[in-house]
C-alpha cells in the first residue's frame, strides 16, 4: 500500500476516533467493556496514549514519557477535545513523506515505519470500536480502512495473541464486510455492536 493511501486512512480514522470521543459521557466511564478486566476508562486511557500520543512519538522517533503512560487522560473534562487535537498532531506528524522511510526502534526491535504506521492505525479503528461498543455507538471506516485493518490483523495476528492483545478468531461468513472480519480475525464478535445498538 502506498504511505499517501495509508496516511489517508490514518486521517479518516482519526476523525472517526475524534467523533466516538465525542460521544462518551462521563457516566459511561465507569462503565463495562467486553475487553476482559478493563472498564470504558481504562479502555479510553489506553486508545489516547498509544493512537494519539503514541502515534505523534513514533513519527518523531521519541519515546513515551512515564508522565503520558501514567496519565489518566479521562480525568480532564474535556479530554475528547485534547484527544482530537493530540490527534491532529499526531497525523500532521506523519504528512511529511521523509516520517516514513527507515525504521523506528521500539526498545527491543526495530521495524519499519511504514508498518508500525499501519498497526497504530488498526489500534485506532479496533479499540475505536471497541469503544463505541461499549457506549453504544458505531464506528465507521471506508472499505479501504477496514481492508488496511484487516491486512494488519492478519499479518500479526499471532504476536498479538501471545501478548493477549488479542482472543481467539471469531466465526464470520467469508462474505461478511471486511471491517467485520478485522474484528472477528482480531477476537471480537461484530455482533456485539449489533447488541449495543438495538437495545
Amino acid at each position: 500500500m502506498k504511505n499517501d493511501d495509508m496516511h489517508s486512512y490514518m486521517t479518516e480514522c482519526a476523525a472517526e476516533a475524534a467523533r466516538v470521543a465525542r460521544g462518551v459521557t462521563a457516566a459511561q466511564l465507569a462503565g463495562p467493556t467486553h475487553c476482559p478486566g478493563w472498564d470504558v476508562r481504562t479502555l479510553v486511557n489506553h486508545w489516547v496514549l498509544y493512537t494519539s500520543h503514541g502515534l505523534e512519538h513514533r513519527a518523531l522517533r521519541k519515546r513515551l514519557s512515564e508522565e503520558l503512560t501514567a496519565r489518566d487522560f479521562t480525568a480532564d473534562p474535556d479530554w475528547a477535545e485534547a484527544y482530537a487535537a493530540q490527534l491532529d498532531r499526531a497525523v500532521a506528524a506523519w504528512d511529511d513523506p521523509d516520517v516514513w522511510e527507515g525504521e523506528v526502534d521500539l526498545g527491543m526491535a526495530k521495524m519499519p515505519a511504514a508498518e508500525i504506521a499501519s498497526m497504530i492505525v488498526k489500534e485506532m479503528a479496533v479499540h475505536g470500536w471497541d469503544v463505541a461498543t461499549a457506549t453504544g455507538q458505531d464506528f465507521r471506516v471506508s472499505k479501504g480502512a477496514a481492508r488496511l485493518v484487516l491486512d494488519v490483523v492478519d499479518r500479526h495476528g499471532e504476536i498479538y495473541r501471545q501478548y493477549d492483545g488479542f482472543a481467539d478468531p471469531v466465526p464470520v461468513p467469508d462474505d461478511a464486510p471486511v471491517f467485520e472480519r478485522a474484528l472477528a480475525h482480531s477476537g471480537r464478535d461484530p455482533r456485539l455492536a449489533q447488541v449495543k445498538l438495538d437495545r
